[in-house]
């Protein structure tokens, strides 16, 4: 069995960069994914799904340095969900992706972003020309 999520959408705000208690960057960013569908009238609409990314250590790091709101991005990783339970004792569910690879993907200086390609892990990550992004 194989977990894997990829994802290329903009950030719907600024990361969100926090410290656990050993001083580990944990980063979490809201990334919003479009589609467009045609609705019984054959009018087109567009849906938008939004998505919780986790990333930790320096991915974290860099994702709070560089991205912003509407920032696009490059997700690589997998899906994995959380439960704890609230303060009146109720059992509460997160599912979110933990990104294993962030590419930044605006142009050098578009939107206060970093330069494309941004952070990867050591192997290559996939290329994207314009023509190949959905939106």
């Amino acid at each position: 069995m194989y977990n894997k999520v990829l994802l290329i959408g903009n950030l719907g705000q600024d990361p969100e960069v926090r410290h656990t208690n050993s001083g580990q960057p944990v980063a979490n960013l809201r990334v919003a994914t479009s589609r467009r569908v045609k609705d019984r009238d054959g009018n087109w609409n567009e849906q938008t799904e939004w998505h919780s990314v986790v990333c930790f250590a320096r991915t974290a790091e860099t994702a709070g340095q560089y991205l912003r709101k509407g920032s696009k991005v490059f997700v690589e990783g997998r899906l994995q969900t959380r439960s704890w339970e609230d303060r009146e004792g109720k059992k509460q569910y997160r599912t979110e992706v933990v990104a294993e690879l962030l590419k930044f993907l605006d142009p050098k200086g578009a939107g206060g972003a970093a330069e494309p390609g941004g952070p990867t892990r050591t192997d290559d990550a996939p290329e994207f020309a314009d023509d190949d992004i959905p939106f």
